[in-house]
This record gives C-alpha cells, sequence and structure tokens, in this order.
C-alpha cells in the first residue's frame, strides 16, 4: 500500500488571482476617496464643536425632524447614525455575499484565516477592556466599542502616508474589515436591541420576503425597491432592533455570481455594489462622522481619557488588543494549519497591519452611542476615547508601515508592471508562452531601435569631425 501523500503547504497572504486583483483594486478605491472624505468629516466636527459657534453645532445635530405618526421624528444626529448607516451595512452586506459566494470566505481553508484574525481581533480587545474595568471598578457595558475595524478610515492613513501596500495585505484588510462588520452587526442586534415590538418586526420580515422574492423575479426598477427598502426600514426601526439590520439583511439577498448562460458580465449585487458605494463612502459615512465625531476636545478632557477605566479600556482594545489579537490569530491560523507566509512578506508586515486594523472609528463610535446610551456625558467621554484610539493606532501603523514602504514600493512596481502593454500585470503571464514570445519580439525590436540610433549617432559624430 503506498504512503500517502504529505499535506502541501500553502502559502498565507499570497498573490491574489487576476480577477480578485481588480475587484479589491476598484473596492479599495472607492473606499480611499470615501476615507479621506471621512477624515475631513471628522475634523470639521471637531472643529465646530470646540469654536465658540458650537451651540449652533448642538442645534444643529439636536435639531428633530420626521413624522412623528410613524416614530420617526428624530434629531439629525438619530438620522445620521440609524438612516444614513443603513446605506453602509447594505454594501457591507452585499460584501459579505461576495465574500461568500465569490471571494476568500468561499473556500473554507481560505476562509479560516480573516475570520479566525477577524475574531481574535474582536476578542482581545473586548478582554482588554474588561480586565481594565475590572481592575478599575468601571462599567462593563462598553466592551464592544474597541472591537469594529473602520477600513475607510484605515485606507485614508494609507492614502495621507503615501504606503504602496502590496495588494494581498490590502486585500487581506478588506476582508479582515468585511468579517469585522458581520460580527459587528451580530454585536448590535444581540446585545442592543430591547423591548421589542413584534408587530413591526413582523411587518419588516414579510417586507424582507417580498424583497426577496421580487429579487428571485428580476423585477428591475429601483422605483420598486426604494420605497420597499424605507419601509422595511421604518419597520425595522419601530420594532427595536437596530434599524441598520434592515441595510444588511436587503444586501445579504442580492445575488453575487454572474449567470454566464445569460451573457451577464457583472451579478446583480455587484451592479448595485457600484451604484450604491459611493453613496455611502462619500455622503452618508462622512455625514455620520460630521455629527457623531463632535466632542469637547480638551487638555482636562484628554486626560481622563487615560484616568477613567471605561476610556482607557476603549483607547488600549483599539490600540493593544487589536493589534495582538489579529496578529495572534493570524499566525496561530498559519502554525495550525501548516501554512507558510507569503515569501515576499514577514510576520513584521502582519504586525503592521494588524495596528493598523486598530482605527474603529465608524461602528465604535455607534457602538459607543448604543453603550451609554442613558449618559451623555460617558457617551461623550467614550466618543473621545475612540477619536484617541483611533488617532494613536493610526500614527502607530503608519510608523511601522512607512518602515517597510521601500520593500512594499518595490512588490507594488512588480505587481504594476506591464511591459508588452496589454492590459494585464506581467507577474500574471510568465507561465504563458505567448508573453515570452512577445517579450522577445519586444526586446528584439528594441536592440534593432538602440543599434540604428547608434549608428546614426556615429555617422553624425564622423561627419562632425571630418571638418575639425
Amino acid at each position: 500500500m503506498p504512503a500517502p501523500a504529505p499535506r502541501k503547504n500553502h502559502k498565507v497572504l499570497g498573490r491574489l488571482s487576476l480577477p480578485e486583483r481588480t475587484f479589491v483594486a476598484d473596492a479599495l478605491r472607492t473606499e480611499t476617496v470615501g476615507g479621506v472624505l471621512l477624515l475631513a468629516a471628522a475634523i470639521a466636527a471637531l472643529i465646530w464643536a470646540n469654536t465658540p459657534i458650537r451651540e449652533s453645532y448642538e442645534s444643529v445635530r439636536d435639531f428633530h425632524v420626521g413624522p412623528a405618526a410613524l416614530g420617526l421624528d428624530l434629531s439629525i444626529e438619530h438620522w445620521a447614525a440609524d438612516g444614513l448607516l443603513a446605506v453602509f451595512f447594505f454594501v457591507a452586506g452585499i460584501e459579505l455575499k461576495r465574500e461568500l459566494v465569490a471571494g476568500d470566505l468561499k473556500d473554507p481553508r481560505a476562509a479560516a484565516l480573516p475570520v479566525v484574525a477577524a475574531l481574535s481581533g474582536m476578542a482581545v480587545p473586548a478582554l482588554v477592556y474588561t480586565l481594565v474595568n475590572v481592575t478599575g471598578g468601571g462599567s462593563f457595558d462598553g466592551w464592544a466599542v474597541p472591537t469594529a475595524t473602520d477600513i475607510a478610515f484605515a485606507l485614508a492613513v494609507l492614502a495621507v502616508i503615501g504606503t504602496s501596500l502590496p495588494s494581498s495585505l490590502r486585500a487581506f484588510l478588506l476582508t479582515l474589515a468585511v468579517v469585522d462588520d458581520l460580527f459587528a452587526i451580530l454585536i448590535i442586534a444581540v446585545f442592543f436591541t430591547e423591548n421589542l415590538n413584534f408587530a413591526a418586526l413582523g411587518g419588516a420580515a414579510v417586507g424582507l420576503g417580498v424583497f426577496w422574492l421580487l429579487l428571485r423575479r428580476g423585477v428591475r426598477g429601483w422605483y420598486v425597491y426604494v420605497p420597499l427598502a424605507l419601509v422595511i426600514w421604518g419597520l425595522m426601526y419601530n420594532s427595536g432592533v437596530h434599524a441598520t439590520i434592515a441595510g444588511v439583511a436587503m444586501g445579504l439577498m442580492l445575488r453575487c455570481t454572474t449567470r454566464k448562460d445569460e451573457g451577464e458580465q457583472r451579478s446583480p449585487g455587484e451592479r448595485i455594489e457600484h451604484l450604491v458605494r459611493p453613496l455611502s463612502a462619500g455622503l452618508a459615512v462622512p455625514l455620520f462622522a460630521l455629527f457623531s465625531a463632535g466632542v469637547a476636545v480638551s487638555g482636562g478632557a484628554l486626560g481622563e481619557v487615560f484616568t477613567r477605566p471605561e476610556t482607557l479600556g476603549v483607547v488600549l482594545g483599539l490600540v493593544v488588543g487589536k493589534a495582538v489579537g489579529i496578529f495572534a490569530g493570524t499566525w496561530l491560523t498559519a502554525r495550525f494549519t501548516r501554512a507558510s507566509l507569503s515569501d515576499d512578506l514577514a510576520w513584521p508586515d502582519v504586525f503592521a497591519v494588524s495596528s493598523l486594523a486598530g482605527i474603529g472609528f465608524t461602528v465604535s463610535l455607534l457602538i459607543g452611542e448604543l453603550a451609554f446610551a442613558g449618559d451623555k456625558a460617558l457617551t461623550d467621554e467614550v466618543k473621545a476615547a475612540v477619536l484617541m484610539g483611533s488617532l494613536i493606532a493610526a500614527v502607530l501603523s503608519g510608523v511601522l508601515l512607512k518602515i517597510r514602504n521601500a520593500k512594499y514600493r518595490r512588490l507594488w512596481e512588480d505587481e504594476e508592471r506591464d511591459e508588452d502593454l496589454d492590459g494585464i500585470p506581467d507577474i500574471y503571464e510568465q507561465d504563458n508562452p505567448a508573453y515570452h514570445l512577445r517579450m522577445a519580439e519586444i526586446h528584439e525590436r528594441k536592440a534593432a531601435e538602440h543599434r540604428r540610433l547608434a549608428e546614426v549617432t556615429g555617422g553624425a559624430s564622423e561627419g562632425n569631425d571630418g571638418p575639425a
């Protein structure tokens, strides 16, 4: 009986396939622009809330609008958190669906790494927060605040510091954020839902059923789905379940696979995500930041961030817990699945990206509002802690990534090189005989041009030397 073949090691964070690389590049391009807008909105909110015109900020933020008869007489801040973020979570739902059916999460073996890393990156910050508050006698209500990662803000940091991060690390960060969003959604649904209105919840479920049926029947037209989505959102809000759950549910229902027999180039989910993502990244999330990040910041307030257990737990959870949790989850997954890290990367690269995930801006602010809803002063202090923790994580990761940037730039240039100008990076054609034939022809043509140039130059030199 022949001996069993040894199990082949697989590479962790290896080169992406060309279609996956193209998708990741397109998705991150929009998120990067949105992240810059998010950063600008957060800075604007802080300036507005800490200048002599801060009363106007509070007046706008607390201004109520909406039909009271439908239970939707909400403040602007509330509309931003429950309404606009539903668009953000709708896109997150589509991203998750795509990852499950066509991305890294489709293959259980490949999915193990980002899932374990994301879970570790949520569990360790929660543990750090809990330990700090056990020893300091603080409230455990904010344990979930440091568990989230803000991909848009993280990409904005990359854009600002100009780091040429390889596509494999960018894809890892994106997948981490998708899984992170899934569990953040579950945390919001399970731990921040109370006083359920079963009639409204049942109505939302019926609406979602109609939404799903229309999708299965192939019904098209925004004038059908947008009004239905608004009804579902309103019912979900009145049910007591956080309204953003409606966005996730509808995103997960979209089909994210193409039907080749029908000549589809892009799936419905991909088309809709392409349309809605700029709205989410460029409008919804920045407006949420504008009306949520405006907290009064002073020297004394910043000092209290590091002395009060609730706020210190948030800062340490984001800065230490995220980096340690994601790095440990990645290393352990590689260790126990007999995987090895890509030859182009080293474990310090993984730690640097793990520290970048400590930027937990958007969802952390949302969970902070939910966790301490009855204490406005503590809510503002926790928001300040989220800002401080995210800032420290951004600076730390920026320094770590800058140290390695020369190596990243070489990897990025190798990924982008396209000497035969066929639109496909050369690195993906190295095993194609036709590619090598084209490259030989290109090199021969260049050599012939150089020989002709040398002959012309030489002839001109001789002609000039004669009269002299």
